[in-house]
């Protein structure tokens, strides 16, 4: 009881299902937006804790972008944490939404439509700058590690980062971007989550 917020640091160990771990946690502390219970609620427009990465994303595009109503977005990439409740978070606030991934056929074209792109697809630069809409809105939240020639890495997104700052209206850094968003969701949904079961107003 004198604990608010409960997470799964995924991915775990193979001999453990994340799946019945996640099932496990009571759905008021599920300060991740995993659970079934509050997947269901999203996707079906009731109050819900909402996973962190997308809540993060959904508040970065607001500061970007007048309005989202009526934009063309495009998520690249189908995860329960990431593509699946971005995509529900923009129906949400009416964008015309696409659900794309590494099958998609003529990808570079359904990009090149979109107002917005979320790029969270887990393949380094597989974006390429060409293929954003000249004033498109790119929250990118790949992470992937490159190897450099000295034997080092650097860290990339999914997006060509170059190539498509020279297009996008707004582009969000890897890293440094989405990934700070994420932890001030995570603190927010602790803070809803802690009030709630305390009986007292959200702030």
């Amino acid at each position: 009881e004198a604990v608010d917020g409960i997470l799964v640091q995924l991915p775990l160990p193979a001999q453990i299902d994340s799946t019945r771990v996640i099932a496990a946690i009571d759905p008021a502390k599920d300060v991740d937006g995993f659970h079934p219970v509050n997947a269901g609620r999203l996707a079906t427009g009731l109050d819900a804790l909402v996973p962190c990465t997308p809540y993060g994303c959904l508040y970065l595009l607001k500061q970007e972008v007048d309005t989202i109503a009526g934009k063309e977005a495009v998520v690249v990439g189908r995860s329960n944490i990431v593509g699946k409740p971005m995509a529900l978070l923009l129906i949400g606030d009416s964008a015309t939404v696409t659900v794309a991934h590494s099958k998609t056929r003529d990808l570079p074209d359904v990009i090149r439509r979109a107002d917005i792109v979320v790029a969270a697809v887990g393949r380094p630069e597989m974006i390429k700058g060409d293929w954003i809409k000249p004033g498109a809105v790119v929250i990118d939240v790949g992470i992937n590690r490159m190897p450099l020639e000295n034997g080092k890495s650097r860290l990339v997104g999914d997006v060509d980062f170059a190539g498509a700052s020279e297009r996008a209206a707004a582009i969000t850094p890897v890293p440094g971007g989405v990934g700070p968003m994420t932890i001030a969701m995570l603190l927010r949904n602790t803070v809803v989550a802690a009030h709630r079961r305390a009986g007292v107003p959200v702030p």
